[in-house]
């Protein structure tokens, strides 16, 4: 598996269901004006998937408020995201996502990310956190019976923005409004001196 960390976020352009209606995707849009966190799931129609999804679906304003754009995606079409978005939650869908989900039918993107499991044909649960410049700043890759932390994808992108800001770096489960460091053995060592 591909370390895109530090590298350009592969570009693509693929059909989205937004609600009801069908757009196309191009990450590079966002290049210079947001920051994008671009998440895999293995399948539409699945157990685990929908509750990650309606749990990014919970926090999307703090995203948002966040200057990010939630992008979802998996190797089914946009055609049956849109029949899963019709879907009731009560149902096992996810009816009320508001944000894109993009169908990789043809496998494109999620080989350009290296998170497709070939064998399987689906991909593994995989999370990236893109800064505005278009690089990948963060990349957590999960087997897909093992749900992701919502808020950890979240406290990743506050980690990136504070350190951006700041020039300082995020200790060990820092969150935002937390005290962080300056990038030096003395501040290390005085950091250490409070835990």
């Amino acid at each position: 598996m591909a370390v895109l960390v530090g590298k350009e976020a592969p570009d693509f352009t693929e059909d989205a269901a937004v609600g009801q209606s069908t757009q196309k995707i191009k990450l590079s849009d966002y290049k210079g004006k947001k920051y994008v966190v671009l998440f895999f799931y293995p399948l539409d129609f699945t157990f685990v998937c929908p509750t990650e999804i309606h749990a990014f679906q919970e926090v999307l304003k703090e995203f948002e408020s966040r200057n990010a754009v939630l992008l979802g995606c998996s190797v089914d079409s946009a055609h049956s995201h849109m029949a899963w978005l019709r879907t009731p939650k009560s149902d096992g869908g996810i009816q009320g996502v508001t944000y894109p989900i993009i169908g990789d039918i043809h496998k494109r993107v999620s080989r350009a990310y290296d998170v497709l499991d070939e064998g399987a044909g689906i991909t593994y649960r995989a999370s990236f956190v893109i800064d505005k410049n278009g690089v990948v700043q963060a990349q957590v890759v999960h087997h897909r019976p093992i749900g992701r932390n919502v808020d950890e994808v979240l406290r990743l992108l506050d980690a990136l923005q504070y350190s951006e800001e700041h020039g300082e770096v995020c200790p060990a489960n820092w969150h935002k409004g937390e005290k962080a460091m300056k990038g030096t053995l003395e501040a290390t060592a005085s950091y250490l001196k409070t835990k």
